[in-house]
């Protein structure tokens, strides 16, 4: 039976357990999303970050504990069931995950027709998502044309199609050169302020901790998009970070928290580069 709470948050993990053979990869874990809300998460190696957005996708299923995606409990969930949830999720893989043998178009358009949508639709909603990363020059390009930001890119416009109001992101920016990896982040910096997107963003680069945490993006009055850093006045209230280590939670807040928290594995993890 499907079970459906309120909708206060975009995506709920409830004392979500799992372990693989012996190995524990997430012990007792609980967190939310809010909606329009980033979460960061941050940890080593094997701490079970991408391990939660598979979760949240329901491509595999806790030990124990529960999942809820837009107030719905997922965690019993079929595929059937299953395929209805991801309607409402965009997945950012780290490496574009784009078909090879299709252009651009066809990449972003493929989500489309599996849904059968009229092809009149189609190149409207694909020129669109397009243009919001940038990149509708490129629209009748092979992705082997493509730079490996602008492969990125192209992922992000196709997580976008059908306007998911949660999407996740795995190491969206690794590999990437500085500049590239910024454009990425800025992306993200978009659907949260001006999309009111929930997103959880997997990431251990420094850089993009501090470019979603200390930026926020508006409109100006002729629709061109500005970007602000946080200053004084203006304190983020929708970017909250989460520390996984041994496969539990051991910090959950605000980057001023973060950056003020005293533990060893914190500090470490603070004054790494790269």
């Amino acid at each position: 039976m499907t079970r459906t709470y309120g909708p206060q948050h975009a995506i709920e993990f409830r004392e979500v357990t799992l372990a693989f053979g012996d190995r524990v990869i997430l012990d007792n874990v609980s967190f939310e999303v809010g909606r329009g809300e980033s979460k960061i998460v941050m940890g080593g190696s094997g701490t079970g970050k991408s391990t939660i957005l598979r979760l949240a996708l329901g491509l595999i299923k806790p030990d124990a504990g529960q999942i809820f995606i837009d107030g719905e409990e997922i965690t019993d969930h079929n595929e059937e069931q299953l395929m209805r949830v991801r309607q409402k999720i965009g997945m950012v893989f780290q490496e574009g995950a784009l078909f090879d043998s299709m252009t651009v178009y066809e990449n972003v358009a493929y989500r489309l027709r599996e849904q059968k949508v009229p092809e009149s639709e189609v190149e409207p909603t694909v020129r669109q998502m397009l243009r919001f990363v940038d990149l509708e020059h490129a629209i009748f390009q092979l992705p082997n044309e493509l730079s490996g930001g602008m492969r990125r890119r192209v992922g992000i416009a196709r997580a976008l199609v059908g306007s998911p109001k949660i999407v996740l992101f795995d190491e969206p920016t690794a590999g990437l050169d500085p500049i590239t990896a910024r454009t990425i982040c800025e992306l993200a910096l978009k659907l949260r302020d001006l999309e009111n997107v929930a997103s959880i963003f997997v990431t251990h680069r420094l850089q993009d901790i501090e470019v979603l945490s200390s930026e926020y993006v508006t409109r100006n009055e002729q629709g061109d998009v500005e970007f602000h850093k946080e200053n004084d006045e203006v304190c983020l209230v929708n970017t909250r970070f989460i520390m996984l280590k041994d496969g539990q939670i051991i910090f959950s807040g605000s980057d001023e928290q973060l950056n003020e928290a005293p533990d060893p594995y914190i500090r470490r993890f603070l004054q790494r580069r790269g």
